[in-house]
């Protein structure tokens, strides 16, 4: 069997040329560690990769799923559920230090994280304090492939209990379009208006399908 050179394994090439340099089925094979019996960890990670069609349905599979796969097991599934963890705290620390309105880049790779793993929709709140530092990322509500329910009312009662100045909402789309509906526009109208009553302010509304994440407030929708 042909061994792969050291300098060119994924491991030796992160550390030589940094982590960007990796494909993605490289940087699967570094958190597996190591490989099965007649199956290297990138055969392993490309095979991954295929089943689960890439990195975001990686993420979406429960530990326990991703163990029962061959060459994965216990350990290599709680790495792999453990690196996505650490990915969404990190960014979700990175909102609490700084202004999330000067961070669109990491409000979005937080909110892909939380909510394309997500097989229903399901419904959001950054809740933000006068500075726009995250104060609490809640989930809101649950629902079925194509709706949720959300009330406004409990919306202000949550905003209230975390003493928010102001609210980034978003949602995902199972269906994988990011365009907002006619609902998404009169929800969004409604809890800004129940949160306006407050002084709590209702900054953007994210729309999550898979890659793509389109902005109420950029379309002029707020």
């Amino acid at each position: 069997m042909a061994t792969t050179p050291t300098a060119e394994r994924p491991r030796e090439r992160l550390v030589a040329r940094g982590v960007a340099s990796l494909t993605d089925a490289e940087l699967v094979a570094v958190v597996l560690g190591t490989g099965t019996s007649g199956a290297s960890s990138l055969d392993v990670a490309h095979t991954l990769l295929e089943h689960c069609g890439g990195l975001a349905g990686i993420v979406k599979l429960a530990p326990g799923e991703l163990a029962s796969m061959r060459g994965v097991g216990c350990g290599k599934a709680a790495r792999l559920a453990a690196g996505a963890e650490i990915a969404r705290r990190a960014l979700a620390a990175e909102l609490a230090r700084g202004d999330a309105m000067t961070s669109p880049d990491a409000v979005r790779a937080y909110l892909k994280l939380a909510l394309v793993p997500e097989t229903v929709e399901v419904f959001v709140g950054l809740f933000l304090d006068s500075q726009h530092r995250l104060i609490a990322a809640d989930e809101l509500a649950r629902g079925t492939l194509a709706q949720t329910s959300v009330y406004p009312r409990e919306v202000v009662k949550t905003a209230l209990a975390r003493n928010a100045a102001a609210v980034i909402f978003a949602h995902n789309h199972p269906s994988g379009v990011a365009e907002p509906s006619r609902a998404d526009e009169i929800l969004t109208q409604s809890l800004k208006s129940a949160l306006a009553l407050v002084d709590v302010r209702t900054l953007d509304h994210l729309v999550v399908a898979g890659a793509r994440v389109t902005s109420f407030a950029e379309r002029g929708l707020l």
